[in-house]
């Protein structure tokens, strides 16, 4: 068997950033050892940068795709809702190019898996093509206590079609869409559902969303009236929503909150006596272009909360690229660790969403894609950084 001995300035493992060592892989990407330079014996390849597992992309539209460049910015989470709810019905085939665009840009950013909201069966026929694993996310909504029954079964419906087309139904879960979005009947036909799988709830992603939960007023009322959806049977619980939602959640396997941009400290503890395997996804360039707002990451840092990073969709953001959120936290937060900010991208992503027996980290026998980040600065990535894959 042939092998190939990489070197660079750093490697990070997936866990911590090593200097002095070599990776050495088989012909096909596969990882056999990290060995020390002053063993690599023949001469290795050289590159400049951190050679790092490929990244994990744990929150994203695909099916938006078409929508770049079409929804106002720095708007807010209502307005930036309705803007989608107008404009997302485009031509079937330019939304199908959209997609294998915005999917070709992924794998080309060194993203190698996708935790990914479907709404629709949009994104089912590029799926289908197996150019990245996904664990695709069947987001159910339905706020009207009325709907439930309608909702679960066209959800479920919808995972069927995912089904047929080969995804692999560990990586297919029915999910919530948001706290304010799922009545009471729709969480309890989907509750059962959740055992053995990663579940995946947009939280906090607006202040609006604790104004609700708070007092029942607020910004999501006029969401609401202009959608003639009908809210009486709502009774505030005086608290934020996560605490109100949270405990519907107990029996999944995993738990992905995503946004997090409004949580305040009782509400990471909160998530930290609920267990070990919540996960919380930062998707900042997507909140600075809807809330123009990023979450207070130390906060997370600082109580060892287990994070992850997402892109969003191309509806709110401008590229979907991981480098790029880890960029934008870097700017706002330079005292988070580059070696900290890659652990969210790798080996934590492939955990949350089940594809670290593969995935995530340079362990011997696992296949998780090879990245270059270059153009550092001072050994840290900054904000001239790019990445390329090397596998």
């Amino acid at each position: 068997m042939s092998y190939r001995m990489l070197k660079a300035d750093y490697l990070f493992d997936g866990f911590k950033m090593l200097t002095g060592v070599v990776l050495v892989i088989t012909s096909d990407g596969t990882i056999e050892s990290i060995i020390d330079e002053k063993s690599a014996g023949t001469d290795p390849e050289i590159f400049s940068g951190i050679l790092s597992p490929g990244f994990i992309n744990c929150h994203c539209h695909l099916e938006l795709s078409h929508l770049k460049g079409l929804i106002a910015e720095k708007q807010g989470l209502v307005n930036f809702v309705l803007s989608v709810m107008s404009q997302r019905n485009q031509p079937e085939e330019l939304k199908r190019q959209a997609m294998t665009t915005a999917e070709t840009a992924m794998l080309a950013a060194g993203i190698v898996a996708v935790g990914d909201i479907c709404n629709t069966a949009d994104s089912r026929i590029q799926k289908s093509e197996n150019n990245l694993p996904y664990y695709d996310f069947i987001e159910l909504l339905g706020w009207m206590p009325g709907q439930a029954e309608a909702r679960f079964e066209s959800g479920r419906r919808l995972a069927d079609l995912f089904k047929e087309e080969g995804q692999d139904e560990n990586h297919l879960a029915l999910t919530p869409h948001a706290p304010y979005s799922v009545s009471e009947d729709l969480w309890n036909r989907m509750i059962p559902g959740f055992k053995g799988k990663t579940i995946t709830i947009h939280n906090q992603e607006s202040a609006a969303e604790n104004e609700f939960f708070s007092t029942a007023g607020g910004d999501l009322t006029r969401m609401y009236s202009r959608m003639n959806i009908v809210s009486d049977h709502f009774k505030a619980p005086g608290s934020t929503s996560l605490s109100f939602f949270l405990p519907k959640l107990k029996t999944a396997s995993k738990i992905l909150l995503v946004h997090n941009t409004f949580m305040n400290e009782a509400d990471v503890l909160l998530t930290k006596s609920f267990g070990e395997d919540i996960y919380l996804c930062l998707c900042p360039n997507a909140n600075l272009y809807i809330e123009d707002r990023i979450p207070n990451i130390p906060l997370f840092v600082n109580h060892k909360a287990s994070v992850v990073l997402g892109t969003d969709s191309l509806a709110s953001n401008h590229q979907l690229s991981i480098l790029e959120e880890i960029k934008t936290i870097r700017k706002a937060f330079p005292a988070i660790p580059g070696a900290e900010l890659l652990k969210w991208a790798t080996s934590n992503g492939a955990t949350a969403l089940s594809f670290d027996e593969k995935l995530g980290d340079f362990t011997t026998g696992k296949k998780p894609g090879i990245v270059l980040i270059e153009n550092l600065i001072n050994g840290e990535i900054g904000a001239g950084s790019k990445c390329r894959r090397i596998l």
